[in-house]
């Protein structure tokens, strides 16, 4: 994705100066905020996009929808909006958030289900992990209904497929190999 790198610099820079000064994870959970509302909203993502608006108008956007944000984060958005980057908003928010979760050794365990995790089923998948790992994590629930039920766990490099779709389409490929129900 074009972007990614300058992202990536901005939101180092951003997380060394909320370290700085002590508020890294107050600036982190604006940063979560920013990216949930960016990713759910196709309008704020046009708006940031769209060079015709004009700085002042953005900034005032901004404030409007993320008014409770640390001065850090407020420092953040005039940054990108003066270099003309503020389309990248999302993205440094999102690289801001692996960063924090990666300098202070928390695992982010991605979790699909056909239906929101309940507590139920959110204290198994933490033990799956847990088995899998040898630590904890903090989990990110996404809802596809494709895998029917069960889960597909994903943790950085790691993925455990529970899923009944997984199982059926395994079950399919058994019965395609076997030679004796061929033959009938």
């Amino acid at each position: 994705m074009k972007g990614t790198r300058a992202a990536q610099r901005y939101a180092k820079a951003i997380l060394d100066l909320a370290k700085d000064q002590n508020i890294s994870e107050l600036v982190n959970n604006d940063m979560e905020t920013i990216s949930k509302t960016i990713v759910a909203s196709d309008e704020l993502q046009d708006v940031l996009s769209n060079p015709v608006i004009k700085a002042e108008h953005m900034k005032n956007i901004l404030l409007e929808i993320f008014k409770d944000v640390h001065a850090v984060t407020l420092g953040a958005f005039d940054v990108l909006l003066e270099n003309n980057r503020i389309a990248l908003l999302k993205w440094v928010a999102q690289k801001y958030t692996f960063l924090y979760n990666e300098m202070n050794h928390i695992q982010v365990a991605t979790v699909t289900t056909a239906i929101p995790l309940n507590a139920q089923l959110e204290t198994m998948i933490l033990n799956k992990i847990k088995d899998l790992t040898g630590n904890g994590a903090k989990i990110i629930n996404k809802i596809d209904s494709k895998i029917i039920g069960g889960f597909i766990l994903r943790i950085n490099d790691i993925q455990y497929n529970a899923s009944i779709a997984a199982n059926l389409s395994n079950l399919g490929r058994k019965f395609k190999n076997n030679t004796f129900i061929s033959k009938i």
